[in-house]
């Protein structure tokens, strides 16, 4: 049985890593972020970003090169269609 603290921490995670893909998908704001840009913009903490990172890195939605992070051509393209 969850607690409520352990809801909320998995509430947060989730939100961070769609608010991670919302700015990865808005190619008018670019395409390609590094770790710090995504920090500031999110104004979360490090461990925060960087655990919601490897979670869609582990997903298949991101691709991590040297400290940048941009979307998966699957995630675009669902992203595209709408669903």
């Amino acid at each position: 049985m969850e607690t409520r603290g352990t809801r909320s921490v998995i509430e947060r995670d989730e939100q961070t890593e769609g608010a991670i893909l919302t700015l990865l998908l808005d190619f008018e704001a670019g395409s390609l972020w590094s770790e710090d840009e995504l920090i500031r913009a999110l104004r979360r903490s490090r461990i925060e970003v960087l655990d919601s990172l490897a979670s869609l890195h582990a997903a298949g939605l991101v691709h991590r090169c040297k400290g940048f992070t941009f979307a998966t051509r699957a995630a675009s393209n669902f992203d595209r269609i709408g669903i």
